[in-house]
């Protein structure tokens, strides 16, 4: 199912750095991974469907210079994240 705005709510609360916090590094990194994992998902029904996957590499791109960016800024922001998400061994 597409991301819910309830679903949206519930990412951002538990990734905010601060109270309003909508768009700092982590919670947009948080919210790309939801519609990676579910657009993943979405090809195991739906392996034809080229249009979405030139969206998904779109996303798994802009997540991967938003962690670029986190990580030169503040490593330690990096680390937690990636561990929080489970996306990097």
């Amino acid at each position: 199912m597409v991301m819910t705005p309830e679903t949206k709510a519930k990412i951002i609360e538990e990734y905010k750095k601060h109270d309003g916090d909508t768009g700092s590094p982590e919670v947009q990194i948080a919210l790309l991974s939801n519609r990676i994992t579910y657009l993943t998902d979405h090809f195991k029904k739906h392996a034809k469907d080229y249009h979405s996957r030139n969206g998904l590499l779109k996303l798994v791109g802009q997540r991967r210079k938003l962690l670029n960016y986190l990580k030169k800024k503040d490593i330690q922001r990096y680390r937690d994240i990636i561990a929080r998400l489970g996306i990097r061994k």
